[in-house]
């Protein structure tokens, strides 16, 4: 099929479904990889962290996140190009952290200079973010859900005309398994939020091994989705080039 497709010369009409999973995969990898930081320096070293600093951050990718998966969720942009499943796996999910990251940011911008001066700034951090935690562990199930049917329906293969992913075309379930192993893990950290939280809010604990896999799963798919994102820069742009 994917033979045919690249001998026939598949077309799209782009003006009727904008594609922006770009910018969203490297919004979502650095808030990722930057909730593992921030929380590497409040263990290490809590008098060096900016908590405005890290308001903006967050502030800057939650709008991003927010915007581009709201627009995604309710327009279903991508449904014009056959791809209508696209729009939950990339538009809620990115909605959902966007206004994540939104709140730590108001959260920072507010009171954050003053939590990093407890005794435990960590704890006291846990404690503000456990009732939302609730959410974040009902998130990484939608994840593991994701990732379910990723590899199930074969989902996320890219077409012969799009540049180097385009190579594994005759092979969907190579790309399937890549992504949905993604989800997974980034779920896998979500679910263990919860746990996480319920740890620190002891001001005697101690960095936990839910709370080290959950850094560890996080770090590692913020920077494999910032990377990501930067290529399908390129990708992308082949993409629309080879089927205008």
């Amino acid at each position: 099929m994917n033979t045919q497709l690249a001998q026939e010369g598949l077309k799209i009409d782009w003006a009727n479904m904008p594609t922006y999973n770009t910018i969203m995969s490297i919004a979502a990898g650095a808030g990722l990889l930057g909730i593992v930081l921030l929380a590497r320096q409040i263990v290490r070293k809590p008098a060096d962290v900016s908590a405005e600093g890290w308001s903006l951050a967050f502030g800057a990718l939650g709008a991003i996140l927010t915007a581009t998966g709201l627009h995604m969720s309710l327009t279903w942009p991508l449904a014009a190009g056959g791809f209508p499943f696209d729009n939950i796996i990339f538009g809620e999910t990115s909605l959902g952290f966007g206004v994540l990251l939104l709140a730590a940011s108001i959260y920072l911008w507010r009171r954050g200079a003053e939590a990093l001066l407890r005794p435990n700034p960590l704890a006291a951090l846990a404690k503000v973010a456990q009732p939302i935690s609730v959410f974040i562990g009902g998130l990484g199930l939608a994840l593991f859900g994701i990732a379910v049917a990723g590899v199930k329906y074969k989902l996320f293969a890219a077409p012969p005309q799009e540049p180097i992913s385009g190579e594994f075309a005759e092979w969907p379930l190579v790309e399937a398994i890549f992504m949905s192993a993604l989800f997974a893990l980034i779920g896998l950290g979500a679910v263990l939020f919860p746990f996480v939280v319920t740890g620190l809010k002891n001001t005697a604990a101690t960095i936990t091994l839910p709370a080290r896999i959950m850094g560890a799963v996080w770090a590692v798919t913020g920077v494999v989705f910032i990377l990501f994102g930067a290529m399908n820069f390129f990708t992308h742009i082949g993409l629309i080039v080879n089927t205008m």
